[in-house]
């Protein structure tokens, strides 16, 4: 018997060596278990802008850390948060200092997936910004490291959490407008004139040719990361950057994200077979002025194709069941439009409705089935990582969701119809486009 047991006792350690010796590292070096009563030690990455706001939506945790590229521009809220640790370089904040649970990461879209990556390969909880990243390769690997690890993530697309999200869906999933085949969605902002148009007068349609001084307190290589080099110029930094290519994503990754996230997610679309745009006002450098992008989407479970069009810089026609004198959203919405009637709902503070309202009126409203957000996007998170399950907006749902914009994109730059192979990753119509869905990184940085 003793020897019996000693044979067991020797292969159960066995395994369990073999089966640590196969986990990954960042998952030995991982997060520590935060309990709901105790607060998450959170690092901002990128706090000058939007971060800002990211990190008031965090105050009720613990802000130890703050790290900005130019120190100057974040200099206020740096004096907001006197015990938190100072950086400029986000990989020596990783490095240095461990008693980080969680990062929030707000800078220029070109840096969201390597400073993502390098976060959760620490064993962070992570919270990026909208668009989750810059290329297609980025979205992928991005999602795929996020399952593997456990960690929980979430992009900050802030409509995601909100009520009108969960109506969106409940309604069409109860059949109160029949089958969706279409929809338009929009966005009716321009970046004109004070982004890269605000330059033409001066530069023409290409980047800036002067060398003006970097201005003090900014590290102009830590800004670029993995973009293409190029001298330091304000048409760039701080807020610019989202008109140029190398940079910012457009309207389409900007403003796309919030606006087809419910279309996403009620419709339960899949990756888009095809995409169609035509643009006004684009160069090689800048994104346009304007543009709408024809997506198409197959059959998926139970549900029809889909025709899916996003305006930028304009909006689409009027729905003619909407009553005279009563406006379209402001800013940017959608319309469903079903086999028994439409929905039009606003992305900035219009809730959804049937259209004519008298059809809203005679609706009998299901019952709410979806989970409901206490509080805001962040704190969704936040619960999330103390709760152990995945925030709304976890990087394995918002990965494939960023990737749909960004095939817009690429759609507008080649001003043409472009045909979407998934599963290979591969525009099948245009060789030359496929150089947009795995960008060259600068030398020195990796995913």
């Amino acid at each position: 018997m003793k020897d019996k047991s000693t044979r067991r006792d020797f292969l159960r350690v066995t395994a369990a060596v073999a089966a640590f010796n196969f986990v990954p590292r960042y998952v030995l070096g991982g997060p520590r278990q935060i309990a709901p009563s105790e607060k998450i030690n959170i690092a901002g990455i990128g706090i000058g802008g939007m971060g800002k706001s990211n990190l008031n939506n965090l105050e009720s945790e613990n802000i130890v850390a703050l790290c900005d590229v130019d120190l100057n521009y974040a200099a206020k809220v740096i004096q907001k948060y006197p015990n938190a640790k100072v950086y400029r370089d986000y990989r020596e904040m990783l490095d240095k200092q461990k008693d980080i649970d969680a990062v929030m990461i707000a800078t220029p879209d070109h840096t969201h997936a390597v400073i993502s990556m390098a976060a959760m390969k620490a064993g962070k909880h992570v919270y990026c910004q909208k668009p989750l990243c810059h290329d297609i390769h980025e979205a992928r690997m991005l999602a795929k490291f996020a399952k593997e690890s456990g960690l929980c993530t979430q992009m900050g697309i802030q409509g995601h959490s909100k009520e009108d999200f969960r109506l969106i869906c409940e309604w069409i999933w109860d059949g109160a407008i029949g089958e969706v085949r279409e929809v338009d969605t929009w966005c009716s902002l321009s970046y004109y004139p004070w982004g890269h148009a605000g330059w033409s007068s001066k530069f023409g349609a290409g980047r800036p040719t002067d060398k003006p001084p970097v201005p003090e307190g900014l590290s102009w290589d830590l800004w670029l990361g993995p973009a293409r080099e190029r001298p330091y110029h304000p048409a760039y930094h701080p807020g610019v950057w989202r008109c140029w290519r190398d940079f910012g994503s457009g309207m389409m990754g900007d403003r796309g994200a919030h606006t087809l996230d419910s279309a996403v997610s009620a419709l339960k679309l899949g990756p888009p077979v095809s995409i169609e745009a035509t643009s006004c006002g684009s160069t090689e450098e800048a994104h346009p002025l304007s543009a709408i992008v024809t997506y198409q989407f197959a059959a998926r479970e139970k549900m029809p194709p889909v025709k899916l069009t996003w305006y930028e810089g304009t909006r689409p026609p009027r729905p003619e069941e909407l009553e005279e004198g009563r406006k379209m959203p402001k800013e940017g919405g959608l319309v469903f439009k079903g086999s028994k009637g439409k929905i039009m709902a606003g992305v900035y503070g219009e809730s959804p409705r049937l259209i004519p309202e008298s059809k809203m009126q005679e609706y009998k409203r299901p019952d709410k089935t979806l989970p409901r957000v206490k509080g805001t996007h962040e704190q969704d998170w936040t619960d999330a990582i103390k709760n152990g399950r995945k925030a709304g907006a976890d990087f394995e749902y918002s990965g494939p969701l960023t990737e749909t914009c960004i095939l817009g994109r690429i759609a507008i730059q080649a001003d043409a119809r472009i045909d979407w192979d998934a599963g290979n990753m591969k525009i099948t119509n245009i060789a030359d486009a496929n150089r947009h869905v795995k960008a060259e990184y600068r030398q020195g940085w990796t995913l």
